[in-house]
């Protein structure tokens, strides 16, 4: 099993998971942040650190968010490890509470 970065990332991308996890599992897109499925090590750390619960165990995504689970190994492959917290974007509070934006990710 893995863990899974679901759609409450999508322009909020905060970062205060990469910190905290012991793998470096993290990848970074433009506006989103990915879980490598073949370096994570299911460790939960991360799953407190992020502001918007946008990180779930495989087996707990909801239904609705099941496309996330190949999202993330997808874009992982392509996308740069992230090891280091950096500041969220600037507009990333005004996208916190947003649903349905799966539309507003960049690839």
């Amino acid at each position: 099993m893995t863990h899974v970065v679901t759609e409450s990332c999508i322009r909020c991308k905060y970062t205060d998971c990469v910190d905290v996890c012991p793998v470096d599992c993290f990848r970074e897109g433009p506006n989103f942040l990915t879980i490598d499925p073949d370096e994570c090590i299911d460790c939960a750390v991360c799953i407190p650190e992020c502001p918007v619960n946008a990180i779930l165990p495989e087996e707990d995504v909801p239904a609705h968010q099941i496309a996330f689970i190949k999202l993330n190994a997808d874009l992982a492959k392509g996308w740069p490890s992230i090891t280091k917290r950096k500041p969220a974007p600037v507009d990333a509070d005004d996208w916190k509470d947003v649903k349905d934006k799966l539309s507003e990710l960049i690839r």
